[in-house]
């Protein structure tokens, strides 16, 4: 099916309504139907190195669809019911698959980001009831392990906990040399702790029990921060299916080959890649535990795409920026597309990949609390370069500003918030806290994102800033509040604000500006490293620090944060500038009303105009000459 405009969109949604569209009711669902049209298809690939001879396992779609009953089967027999909760902590690997499958078919599946220190991994698992909490057993160069069994020691909701040992990956003298460096771990929970494959293996290969009779919540997805108590967003199999049907429907054929080498506790690679996998039959490949992070994947990553034939890539623009300083050594010839999230992709990034490997990138834009996809640069249509394009069926957006009379709808090219209407969206009941679902609809019905936009003429979405304040490196969300609350701390200071910077390779990284204390005397290294001290997660450490007179405050004494944001990009441009020996300096940072900030550059010389865009096209941020 083309989807390449509007109008092919509304085609597709005036067909029928998403109500009677005869799409699967549950995940059991949905994966029989794929294993009764594809059962002896590859359905799944894992390789646990990078190298494209390294040995690799695959399961085809019978095999996944016993497998997950299995899975499904295990969890129904420690006592997860439809609303207990099974939870991993996991890199990726084909058993990370079957717990997610075959948690949602049992209960409510609930991937945890490992990345996470255990203070925050426990807080997760008594937020959600965890009974079940499905980890690594102990293995080299991890620290997995490690953090379950201190999260479990917190959290005493959890009874058991299932450890998958990668060392059925490994061959050759590895296999037998791993389990005896193991690193040794003392357990101080009382969980009893089992091993996955050795209990798969006693459960039957069909379902035990009947599956759910209807819509229901089967998974939790944290949002995803790295700083600051994640919320848990809930999932019903409605907006799990309505993302796989998209894929299915939009993009995805049995003969498709993916590669996700994204982590599966973001809704990115799970709901969206493996769910568009579990729809349509395409095979979904996870080349190492750690996706992108695995040693030697980079390096590899062309010659993986010709080993598997693959023809659709999963990526982020931090990704797409660490390839491009490798060349394309391998035949890439069946890639058709490669789709793109999680943060704003720079021009100039998007002109360097599409020059280097011949295929064209396709933005989009979804969240955690939507179940995820909401709008894609049409993979068959005009591709705005810095939009996330239009709308999938079904969804509905809407930009829209608060009012004192209420919610008031935004005219074309005129900026307000985001919000969203679809069969991901589950109206009033987004987290598992209630009192965080409050304020979070306008009209009872749009989901507002937190991000502000504008819809231009043509019904393309463009992000413009964010309403909430969040900062987003390479895709992971950092509270700001965690670094101002750290700094705060210091004895000198007594204003903080937290802010992300520009970054060409990361989208954004923290950045910190401190108002001093009267009279006090500190530098600038001696508060970075009072962060660094006092700060859990190391993503958010701020990479800039810098000591003001006085921070811009609103009237009511609050930290103005745009201001702040002005002086960064300012600098971090001007300095992007001067590297390049660009005779050009920002003169203004200033608020446009359809492209959020922007920076007004004046020329100090001679200047070479187009290497000037080329430097400054590697931000996302806007920029313009002054006139």
């Amino acid at each position: 099916m083309t989807y390449a405009s509007l109008a092919d969109r509304d085609a597709i949604q005036n067909e029928i309504p998403w109500e009677q569209r005869d799409v699967p009711r549950t995940m059991w669902e949905m994966l029989s139907r794929t294993a009764d049209a594809h059962g002896t298809r590859p359905a799944l690939t894992f390789q646990l190195f990078s190298g494209p001879t390294d040995p690799a396992e695959t399961l085809n779609w019978n095999d996944l669809r016993a497998k997950s009953a299995q899975a499904a089967n295990l969890f129904r027999s420690l006592g997860v019911g439809e609303k207990d909760v099974v939870a991993f902590l996991l890199p990726n690997c084909n058993e990370t698959v079957l717990t997610y499958i075959g948690g949602s078919i049992a209960g409510i599946v609930n991937p945890i980001n490992p990345l996470l220190d255990p203070e925050h991994i426990a807080g997760i698992l008594r937020e959600t009831g965890a009974k079940v909490l499905v980890t690594l057993k102990s293995f080299p160069k991890s620290d997995v392990a490690q953090k379950a069994a201190q999260a479990v020691a917190l959290a005493p909701n959890v009874e058991t906990v299932i450890e998958v040992d990668l060392t059925r990956y490994l061959t050759g003298v590895k296999r037998f040399v791993v389990p005896m460096i193991r690193p040794k771990m003392p357990i101080k929970h009382k969980a009893r702790v089992l091993d996955l494959n050795r209990e798969l293996a006693k459960q039957p290969r069909d379902l035990t029990f009947a599956d759910s009779t209807g819509d229901r919540v089967a998974a939790y997805f944290h949002t995803g921060g790295t700083t600051g108590m994640p919320k848990v967003a809930q999932h019903r199999y409605s907006g799990i299916v309505y993302n796989g049907w998209l894929g299915a429907t939009l993009l995805f054929r049995e003969e498709d080959v993916l590669i996700c080498p994204l982590p599966m506790f973001h809704v990115f690679a799970t709901i969206v890649a493996l769910g568009a996998s579990l729809a349509s039959g395409a095979h979904i490949v996870f080349p190492t535990p750690a996706g992108y992070r695995g040693e030697g994947v980079f390096d590899n990553f062309w010659k993986l795409i010709e080993r598997y034939r693959v023809t659709f890539m999963i990526t982020v623009p931090t990704a797409i920026a660490a390839l491009m300083q490798r060349k394309v050594d391998a035949d890439i010839s069946s890639l058709k597309l490669a789709f793109c999230g999680s943060s704003p992709l720079p021009l100039e990034l998007y002109k360097r990949f599409e020059s280097a490997a011949g295929v064209t990138i396709c933005e989009g834009y979804g969240l955690t609390e939507a179940t995820c996809l909401v709008s894609i640069n049409p993979p068959g249509g005009t591709k705005k370069v810095g939009s996330i394009g239009i709308p999938f069926p079904y969804t509905h957006v809407k930009i829209l500003k608060h009012t004192p009379e209420g919610p008031q709808e935004m005219p074309a090219d005129t900026v307000g918030e985001i919000c969203v209407d679809s069969p991901g969206v589950f109206e009033g009941s987004t987290y598992t806290e209630a009192d965080k679902n409050h304020d979070l609809f306008h009209h009872d019905v749009y989901l507002r994102t937190g991000d502000l936009g504008r819809i231009d003429e043509d019904g393309y979405l463009w992000i413009t800033g964010r309403a909430k304040d969040l900062i987003i490196r390479g895709g992971h969300n950092i509270d700001p509040a965690e670094i101002e609350e750290a700094l705060a701390g210091h004895d000198a200071v007594a204003f903080v604000g937290a802010i992300g910077q520009p970054d060409a390779f990361a989208g954004e990284l923290p950045c910190a500006y401190v108002e001093l204390v009267e009279g006090a005397e500190v530098t600038e290294a001696d508060l970075l490293a009072y962060a660094r001290d006092h700060i859990h997660e190391r993503a958010a450490y701020p990479k800039h620090l810098e000591i003001l007179p006085e921070l811009p405050k609103t009237a009511v004494g609050k930290i103005f944060k745009p201001a702040l944001r002005k002086l960064a990009i300012a600098r971090i441009y001007d300095h992007a500038l001067e590297q390049a020996g660009h005779a050009a300096k920002v003169e203004e940072v200033y608020e446009d009303k359809k492209r959020g900030l922007v920076a007004r550059l004046r020329k100090t010389g001679e200047v070479d105009v187009k290497a000037v865009e080329k430097t400054l096209g590697e931000f996302t941020r806007p920029w313009e000459w002054a006139q």
